[in-house]
This record gives C-alpha cells, sequence and structure tokens, in this order.
C-alpha cells in the first residue's frame, strides 16, 4: 500500500510526495506538527498541513533568508532570528564571521526538538556558542529589545496562527525600534501567484516605516507555486548599492555574489506587486 502526503496549497491546488516513514504525529501547544521521511525531498517538517523544509531543497530558503541582509550589512555583529526552530537560518547566520552572537527566538519548543532530532544537517549549529536558543514569543521579545540588533530574520510560517501577528505592521515597526540605526530586516513574505494581496499589503506598511524597501525571489520547489518572495526593509544599506567583488565566496548551494543582485531582478507581475 502507497502512502502519500498531501498539502492543500489553496482550496483547489496542491502538491503530493510519497512517504516511506512516519516519525512524528504532534498536536503541540501552538500547532500540528508532522515529521515524515519522503521519496523524493527526504525528510520533511510539516506545521499544521504546511510544508516548512525538508532536507533536500531547504539551503535554498535558508540561504536566501541569511545571506542578502548579511552581506548588505557592512558590520553584522548581533543577529536576531524570529521562528526557524529548525535551525536553518542560524546555520547560514554563522557562516558570516562578523556574527558574534546569533539570538534564536522560536514560540515552539517542539520544533526545535524534533529538527535536533531528525533534522541533524539543518539544526546542527543550534549548540553553537555563539548562539542564543529562547522558546518565546518573537513579537514580545522584539518589543523589549529596543536598538539591539544589527539585523532581524523574521523566519516565520504563513500568516496562520501563532505566524499570524508576525505579517501586521506593528510587528514591522517593532522590528524597526529593535534595530541600530544602521539596521536591516529581512522577512519572508509567501508567494506570488497565491498570495498577492498578502504581498502589496506587506510592501505597503514596510515602506511607511524603512526607507529602503526590496523584495527579491527565490525558487523553492515545495513551497506554494515554487517562487517565493522576501522583503527586505533596511534603514541605511541599499542591497543594489552592495559592491558584489566584496562579497566573499561561502559554502552556499544556492546564493552566490553573482545571484546577489540578481535576486532582486522581478518578474513583470512581481514588481507591480510592489508598486
Amino acid at each position: 500500500m502507497e502512502l502519500w502526503y498531501t498539502e492543500k496549497q489553496t482550496p483547489v491546488f496542491g502538491i503530493t510526495a510519497k512517504i516511506k516513514e512516519t516519525y512524528v504525529t504532534e498536536k503541540t501547544d501552538f500547532q500540528d506538527l508532522a515529521m515524515i521521511e519522503t521519496e523524493e525531498f527526504g525528510t520533511m517538517l510539516v506545521l499544521d498541513g504546511m510544508v516548512m523544509t525538508t532536507v533536500k531543497d531547504e539551503f535554498v530558503y535558508h540561504e536566501m533568508v541569511a545571506h542578502p541582509a548579511l552581506n548588505t550589512h557592512p558590520n553584522p555583529k548581533h543577529v536576531l532570528v524570529v521562528g526557524g526552530g529548525d535551525g536553518g537560518v542560524i546555520r547560514e547566520v554563522l557562516k558570516h564571521p562578523d556574527v558574534e552572537k546569533a539570538v534564536l527566538v522560536e514560540i515552539d519548543g517542539k520544533v526545535i526538538e524534533y529538527s535536533k532530532k531528525y533534522l541533524p544537517s539543518i539544526a546542527g549549529k543550534l549548540e553553537d556558542p555563539r548562539v542564543e536558543v529562547l522558546v518565546n514569543d518573537g513579537y514580545m521579545h522584539i518589543l523589549e529589545h529596543k536598538n539591539e540588533y544589527d539585523v532581524i530574520m523574521v523566519d516565520s510560517t504563513e500568516p496562520v496562527g501563532p505566524a499570524a501577528p508576525l505579517f501586521e505592521r506593528g510587528f514591522y515597526q517593532g522590528i524597526f525600534e529593535a534595530l541600530k540605526d544602521d539596521g536591516i530586516f529581512v522577512a519572508q513574505t509567501d508567494n506570488p501567484w497565491f498570495k498577492a494581496d498578502l504581498i502589496q499589503q506587506v510592501n505597503r506598511d514596510v515602506k511607511e516605516i524603512f526607507p529602503i524597501v526590496r523584495v527579491y525571489v527565490a525558487n523553492i520547489p515545495t513551497y506554494p507555486s515554487g517562487l517565493w518572495t522576501f522583503t527586505m526593509g533596511s534603514k541605511v544599506h541599499d542591497p543594489l548599492a552592495v559592491d558584489e567583488t566584496s562579497i566573499p565566496e561561502m559554502d552556499t548551494k544556492y546564493y552566490s555574489s553573482r545571484l546577489h543582485k540578481a535576486a532582486f531582478a522581478l518578474p513583470k507581475f512581481v514588481e507591480d506587486l510592489t508598486k
């Protein structure tokens, strides 16, 4: 008998993957969590019926959350990751030697626990001495830490359940205040095929707060539509002004110095959402 996992990405569209084994299905204090082994994408973390990460394609998302911002900021010493309990963004952040401390604030400790057990290639740097892991509400952490961070990265689920407040204007204002005078923030902002309204709203909200706002894209096959957007808000530094020759070569599979600016060259229908 074959077993398949299907994510209904919209009421009329989904993706499906053949399952080899189910490791965990648990209702945590915040969400439904599953850790499954798939034939095509390896181990897969699923929250509330949505694919969060897989061993095969995780590097795209995690690299593109971390490196564009860290290579735009000239001296990112103190970094905050909100969400991201699987540890993938932290792993990428630590590839930057300028980073002295990386704080991870994840609301659901079970995500951290099971990622360490079943996704060691992703979560393996959570024990690094430069990392502080807090099981807490990222929204409240932002509000309680003013003028503290050089770069803030929001690695959230889609805007449902505990992640819903992370897409509100008040949260972006809180991020602005938690950043230092030349700080940068980046957030995943879903896909332009099914969530165009969300991208437009986030873009409007962030533009009311940050003087420099840029949207960029990446291809992530297990995320809805495969085309994913990220929104960067910066107080001073423009990612398009970065000298590509100054970007060091790193141990990456997707991001590169050549891709840094190229990722901001948007398909026209996506660019129209940012106007």
